[in-house]
Protein backbone atom coordinates (compact mmCIF):
# COMPACT_ATOMS: atom_id res chain seq x y z
CA UNK A 1 0.00 0.00 0.00
CA UNK A 2 1.15 3.36 -0.42
CA UNK A 3 0.60 6.62 1.31
CA UNK A 4 -2.71 7.55 -0.34
CA UNK A 5 -4.12 4.06 -0.20
CA UNK A 6 -3.36 4.61 3.32
CA UNK A 7 -4.75 8.24 3.74
CA UNK A 8 -8.05 7.20 1.05
CA UNK A 9 -8.97 3.66 3.51
CA UNK A 10 -8.85 6.24 6.39
CA UNK A 11 -10.50 8.76 5.19
CA UNK A 12 -13.48 6.23 3.87
CA UNK A 13 -13.35 5.07 7.64
CA UNK A 14 -14.27 8.01 8.92
CA UNK A 15 -17.52 8.29 6.69
CA UNK A 16 -18.35 5.38 8.07
CA UNK A 17 -17.65 6.35 11.30
CA UNK A 18 -19.66 10.02 10.65
CA UNK A 19 -22.58 7.64 9.60
CA UNK A 20 -22.66 6.23 12.89
CA UNK A 21 -22.32 9.35 14.80
CA UNK A 22 -24.75 11.01 12.81
CA UNK A 23 -27.66 8.27 13.31
CA UNK A 24 -27.21 8.02 17.05
CA UNK A 25 -27.00 11.42 17.54
CA UNK A 26 -30.15 12.22 15.15
CA UNK A 27 -28.39 14.74 13.19
CA UNK A 28 -29.87 14.80 9.89
CA UNK A 29 -26.97 17.53 8.49
CA UNK A 30 -24.14 14.91 9.75
CA UNK A 31 -25.88 11.73 8.14
CA UNK A 32 -26.51 13.62 5.00
CA UNK A 33 -22.75 14.98 4.75
CA UNK A 34 -21.63 11.22 4.24
CA UNK A 35 -23.73 10.60 1.55
CA UNK A 36 -23.90 11.72 -1.96
CA UNK A 37 -26.89 14.22 -3.48
CA UNK A 38 -27.89 11.39 -5.23
CA UNK A 39 -26.86 8.57 -3.00
CA UNK A 40 -29.59 5.79 -3.08
CA UNK A 41 -29.92 3.80 0.26
CA UNK A 42 -32.00 0.51 0.54
CA UNK A 43 -32.45 -1.01 4.46
CA UNK A 44 -34.18 -4.06 3.00
CA UNK A 45 -36.98 -2.31 2.11
CA UNK A 46 -35.86 -1.32 -1.64
CA UNK A 47 -33.79 1.66 -2.55
CA UNK A 48 -34.54 4.94 -2.13
CA UNK A 49 -33.17 8.27 -2.72
CA UNK A 50 -30.99 9.88 0.68
CA UNK A 51 -33.27 12.78 0.55
CA UNK A 52 -36.48 10.67 1.48
CA UNK A 53 -34.78 7.81 3.56
CA UNK A 54 -33.05 10.77 6.13
CA UNK A 55 -36.48 12.13 7.44
CA UNK A 56 -38.02 8.40 7.87
CA UNK A 57 -34.34 7.46 9.75
CA UNK A 58 -35.08 10.83 11.93
CA UNK A 59 -38.76 9.91 12.91
CA UNK A 60 -38.36 6.58 14.01
CA UNK A 61 -34.61 6.73 15.60
CA UNK A 62 -35.92 9.82 17.36
CA UNK A 63 -38.72 7.85 18.75
CA UNK A 64 -35.79 5.93 20.40
CA UNK A 65 -34.55 6.57 24.01
CA UNK A 66 -30.87 5.51 22.56
CA UNK A 67 -29.45 4.07 19.97
CA UNK A 68 -25.57 3.17 19.51
CA UNK A 69 -24.70 1.70 16.08
CA UNK A 70 -20.36 -0.01 16.45
CA UNK A 71 -18.89 -1.09 13.26
CA UNK A 72 -16.13 -3.23 12.66
CA UNK A 73 -14.19 -5.70 10.25
CA UNK A 74 -14.29 -3.49 7.16
CA UNK A 75 -12.76 -4.95 3.93
CA UNK A 76 -12.08 -2.38 0.97
CA UNK A 77 -12.01 -2.32 -2.14
CA UNK A 78 -10.46 1.54 -3.71
CA UNK A 79 -10.03 2.00 -7.39
CA UNK A 80 -9.12 5.18 -8.06
CA UNK A 81 -12.29 7.35 -6.95
CA UNK A 82 -14.36 4.57 -6.14
CA UNK A 83 -14.30 2.11 -3.90
CA UNK A 84 -16.39 -0.72 -2.00
CA UNK A 85 -16.64 -1.15 1.51
CA UNK A 86 -18.34 -4.03 3.73
CA UNK A 87 -18.91 -3.07 7.13
CA UNK A 88 -19.94 -5.53 9.88
CA UNK A 89 -22.82 -3.37 12.55
CA UNK A 90 -24.04 -4.17 15.35
CA UNK A 91 -26.71 -1.61 16.71
CA UNK A 92 -28.59 -1.30 19.95
CA UNK A 93 -31.79 0.73 20.00
CA UNK A 94 -33.96 1.19 23.39
CA UNK A 95 -37.35 1.07 22.74
CA UNK A 96 -40.02 2.61 24.66
CA UNK A 97 -43.00 0.12 25.11
CA UNK A 98 -46.36 0.39 27.15
CA UNK A 99 -44.85 -2.32 29.35
CA UNK A 100 -41.24 -0.93 29.67
CA UNK A 101 -38.21 -0.35 27.77
CA UNK A 102 -37.08 -2.62 25.09
CA UNK A 103 -33.52 -3.44 24.22
CA UNK A 104 -33.60 -4.37 20.05
CA UNK A 105 -29.78 -5.79 19.24
CA UNK A 106 -29.35 -6.27 15.63
CA UNK A 107 -26.01 -7.63 14.18
CA UNK A 108 -25.58 -6.99 10.28
CA UNK A 109 -23.82 -5.54 7.11
CA UNK A 110 -22.91 -2.78 5.35
CA UNK A 111 -22.22 -2.50 1.71
CA UNK A 112 -21.37 0.45 0.64
CA UNK A 113 -20.16 2.02 -2.89
CA UNK A 114 -18.24 5.10 -2.06
CA UNK A 115 -17.00 7.87 -4.76
CA UNK A 116 -14.20 10.31 -3.54
CA UNK A 117 -15.79 13.91 -4.72
CA UNK A 118 -13.86 17.30 -3.93
CA UNK A 119 -11.18 15.56 -1.48
CA UNK A 120 -13.60 13.60 0.41
CA UNK A 121 -15.44 10.04 0.20
CA UNK A 122 -19.04 9.73 0.48
CA UNK A 123 -21.66 6.97 0.27
CA UNK A 124 -22.78 6.41 -3.29
CA UNK A 125 -25.11 3.70 -2.68
CA UNK A 126 -25.89 1.70 0.91
CA UNK A 127 -27.37 -1.75 0.97
CA UNK A 128 -27.74 -3.07 4.37
CA UNK A 129 -28.07 -6.64 5.53
CA UNK A 130 -29.62 -8.44 8.21
CA UNK A 131 -27.80 -11.27 10.05
CA UNK A 132 -29.24 -11.03 13.35
CA UNK A 133 -31.16 -9.62 15.56
CA UNK A 134 -32.09 -9.75 19.62
CA UNK A 135 -34.89 -8.77 21.25
CA UNK A 136 -36.04 -8.33 24.91
CA UNK A 137 -37.00 -6.37 28.05
CA UNK A 138 -34.79 -3.62 28.92
CA UNK A 139 -32.09 -4.65 31.74
CA UNK A 140 -30.23 -0.90 31.83
CA UNK A 141 -29.40 0.68 35.16
CA UNK A 142 -28.53 4.16 35.31
CA UNK A 143 -28.04 4.11 39.37
CA UNK A 144 -26.50 1.69 42.01
CA UNK A 145 -23.77 0.41 42.73
CA UNK A 146 -20.68 1.74 40.49
CA UNK A 147 -23.26 3.35 38.33
CA UNK A 148 -24.52 6.05 40.93
CA UNK A 149 -21.17 7.92 40.66
CA UNK A 150 -21.77 8.14 36.53
CA UNK A 151 -23.92 11.00 35.46
CA UNK A 152 -22.52 12.07 32.08
CA UNK A 153 -25.13 10.39 29.92
CA UNK A 154 -25.54 10.70 26.05
CA UNK A 155 -28.13 11.51 24.13
CA UNK A 156 -30.16 13.02 21.24
CA UNK A 157 -28.76 16.14 19.39
CA UNK A 158 -27.15 18.84 21.10
CA UNK A 159 -28.04 17.82 24.59
CA UNK A 160 -25.57 14.72 24.14
CA UNK A 161 -22.08 15.81 25.73
CA UNK A 162 -19.89 15.74 22.46
CA UNK A 163 -21.76 18.03 21.03
CA UNK A 164 -20.46 20.80 23.35
CA UNK A 165 -17.17 19.12 23.57
CA UNK A 166 -17.35 19.67 19.85
CA UNK A 167 -17.89 23.16 19.80
CA UNK A 168 -14.70 23.78 22.28
CA UNK A 169 -16.99 24.16 25.55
Amino acid sequence: MDMTDIADRLAIAETLALYCSGIDRCDPDQLAAVFTSSALIDYGDGARPVTEVIPGLMAGLGAMRLTQHNISNTVMRIDGARARAETNCVALHIIPGPEGEIELVVGGRYLDRLVKEQGRWLIAERLYVMDWNRTAPATMALDGGLLTGLKRRGARGAEDPAAAWWAGG
